[in-house]
């Protein structure tokens, strides 16, 4: 009995392969699965990362407090408004962009963008597993430091949006950051500045109004006074204004993160 074998006809020109996936399927597949390695990771060292958002935020906030001769209702308040600011910065800002250096020098950062899925979605995956990553640190700077200054707090659901997009800013700056900026050194001597600005000339636990005008002005264009703006009006009555200005200047600075990050990864195509 003769048999005729059944052969494949090639692939024609300009056909894309059968194995080569694409459509938002597969993006949604690849940001499901991508998460799990940076989560296996992130139990390491989240319990020193909650440790270190406490210093900087309760432990930050009670320095300040010695700075005032006498700290009354309002001052107190005006501190402990400020401490969820200074709990949310160092992860996003600070820790994440360390965190690509420390793979840049592992050689690992290199072999996770190699992987078969999109590199949005690998971004995506980052801003996803570290914004709500950095909330429960600030949550217990927070609690630390109104049980210590003794203050009532007047909650409204204000906080909700606040808390997130100033945590997903934070996270998508500094992963942008991160991206758009090679060499490891000059992210490291970015990072030290920030921290140097943040915790000396930034009105977060203190009234702008103990700035220079000029000083203030720079500030209102800058995320860090901002990021206190909108936080303090979740939980407090009175303390802040120009509600809307500080919202549109933290979605642009968001925006900006996302559009380093794009840069980035179009770099590296």
């Amino acid at each position: 009995m003769n048999t005729t074998a059944t052969r494949q006809a090639p692939p024609s020109a300009g056909q894309l392969p059968s194995t080569i996936r694409s459509g938002a399927g597969h993006w949604l597949r690849s940001l499901h699965r991508m998460p799990v390695r940076p989560q296996t990771g992130a139990r390491q060292w989240a319990p020193m990362m909650a440790v270190a958002q406490v210093f900087m935020g309760a432990g930050m906030a009670v320095m300040y407090g010695f700075f005032y001769p006498e700290v009354d209702e309002v001052t107190a308040l005006y501190i402990a408004t400020g401490t969820p600011t200074l709990a949310l910065i160092p992860l996003g800002l600070l820790m994440l962009p360390e965190s690509v250096n420390q793979q840049r020098l592992e050689g690992t950062f290199d072999f996770i963008w190699s992987l078969p899925a999109p590199r949005t979605a690998q971004a995506t995956s980052t801003f996803l597993l570290y914004t709500p990553l950095s909330l429960p640190g600030m949550v217990l700077s927070l609690v630390v430091v109104t049980l210590l200054c003794g203050v009532q707090l007047s909650v409204s659901l204000l906080i909700v949006p606040a808390v997130l997009l100033c945590a997903l800013m934070a996270v998508s700056v500094g992963f942008g950051m991160a991206l758009a900026i090679s060499n490891p050194m000059v992210v490291s001597v970015i990072t030290s500045a920030l921290t140097f600005v943040v915790l000396l000339f930034s009105p977060i636990v203190y009234p702008p109004s103990h700035l220079p005008g000029w000083l203030f002005a720079v500030h209102q264009a800058l995320p860090f006074y901002t990021m206190a703006v909108v936080i303090r009006a979740g939980l407090s009555v009175g303390l802040a204004s120009d509600l809307t200005q500080s919202f549109l200047v933290l979605g642009a600075w968001t925006v900006a993160g996302w559009a380093m990050t794009g840069w980035g990864i179009g770099r590296r195509r």
